[in-house]
């Protein structure tokens, strides 16, 4: 019943927020830093780069998995545990993989990591049912804002700590701040009431049945599908397109590009209050707005040199900031619409915006090689514009006929 909920129990506080935003960081931090990490991998344990490239591939493979197999979890089993032995398992897999004798080892170990370390998305179901209601956007900003600030300084930690201390420093230094956090929240977390007894089974097969039975589901999927695809297109193209012959930059340049997006923390926070006050759909509308206009912007970085590449930075940025806002404005849709079921519905939703991003990544690439620059922004802006479209053919039921429709919804728990 929806009387267990989590929120039931105890709201959150600012330094609770902080330390859960701390915690999404370094989870997904755990998936990207070996992206920095592998070249000198390779070099340690005397393998091919390209085998080495198996450990970053290892990795998503098994977040995918993760998001899959686990979050669902998190509607069965109270959060502190459950969260807490996800970090712990986190934790003894990268220490496993700073031991690695060979690349077999360090390859198991990273799927590993990848499908434990997917508790940012487990926290945010949670934080949804412990936050206010016209606190929740704001929570889901905060909280991916730290997953931001994850991804974003994950790459240059990795690296730096490699370079001086040898590829298998990262792994410790994270190993040691995942299992610390785990300590942390152990003790801090506040305990909650599973909403739901089904079967692992069941639980596995309710995703599937969510998204055919919840429009509201759908349309906030197809959303992140079209915007994560473009926000993949462009960074999978940008990286071709800066390496190739039109500017000749190294990998480098890649990375430094990525740290104009750390913009993106602060804004993120921002979007989710605007969720608190106004819903939603107008968040939605802007943010689907905000990546046809950055592929304006992203178009003039065919003019190459350094007005080029200004115009990259700032519509990369623009992007960024579109698509996250749009992200916080359908999560807070979603979590929503069945509060005994939130960890199973973001699992619908997250599985979703994967397929759409690693589909956009390919064609992102496709486009770059056939049809230069150029290609990859009307792909971005093809995308946007049937999210624009969905949005704009989308009739909100009358307030009357959606209380009417939540009264009469039994509990699916």
């Amino acid at each position: 019943m929806s009387s267990s909920l989590p929120s039931a129990h105890a709201p959150l506080g600012r330094r609770m927020i902080f330390l859960l935003a701390l915690t999404c960081g370094v989870a997904v931090g755990n998936i990207y830093f070996p992206q920095a990490v592998s070249p000198l991998a390779a070099a340690g344990l005397g393998v091919p780069p390209d085998s080495a490239a198996l450990v970053v591939t290892a990795a998503q493979f098994g977040y995918a998995a993760g998001i899959f197999l686990l979050v669902p979890l998190g509607d069965r089993f109270p959060h502190r545990p459950l969260i807490v032995a996800m970090l712990a398992v986190t934790g003894a897999a990268l220490l496993c993989a700073a031991a690695a004798p060979g690349l077999a080892v360090l390859v198991g170990a990273s799927a590993v990591v990848g499908v434990a370390t997917v508790v940012a998305q487990v926290i945010a179901p949670m934080a949804a049912g412990l936050a206010a209601e016209d606190r929740r956007g704001a929570v889901m900003g905060t909280l991916l804002a730290g997953s931001i600030g994850g991804i974003l300084l994950a790459r240059t930690f990795g690296g730096f700590a490699a370079e001086w201390l040898g590829w298998r420093a990262p792994y410790l230094i994270a190993a040691a701040a995942t299992l610390a956090i785990a300590a942390a929240l152990a003790v801090a977390l506040p305990a909650t009431v599973p909403p739901s007894r089904q079967s692992y089974p069941a639980l596995l097969a309710a995703p599937l049945r969510l998204l055919r039975e919840e429009p509201e589901l759908r349309r906030s999927c197809f959303y992140q599908a079209t915007v994560f695809g473009g926000f993949q297109a462009v960074w999978t193209g940008v990286a071709l397109y800066l390496t190739g012959p039109a500017y000749g930059l190294g990998v480098q340049a890649v990375g430094l590009l990525a740290l104009v997006s750390a913009a993106t923390m602060a804004a993120t926070p921002v979007a989710g209050r605007r969720v608190d006050r106004r819903g939603p759909e107008p968040v939605t509308l802007v943010a689907i707005l905000g990546t046809i206009a950055s592929t304006g912007v992203l178009a003039l970085g065919g003019l190459g040199g350094a007005p080029g590449l200004v115009a990259l930075g700032a519509g990369t940025l623009l992007l960024d900031v579109a698509m996250q806002s749009g992200m916080i404005a359908n999560q807070a849709r979603i979590f929503a619409l069945r509060p005994d079921a939130r960890s199973r519905i973001n699992t619908a939703y997250m599985t979703c915006a994967f397929l759409g991003g690693s589909t956009g990544s390919w064609l992102g690439a496709q486009a770059c090689t056939r049809f230069g620059w150029t290609g990859v922004c009307a792909l971005v802006a093809l995308l946007a514009c049937l999210a624009l479209a969905r949005h704009l053919a989308h009739r909100p039921a009358p307030a009357g006929l959606r209380g009417n429709a939540e009264a009469k919804a039994p509990s699916r728990s």
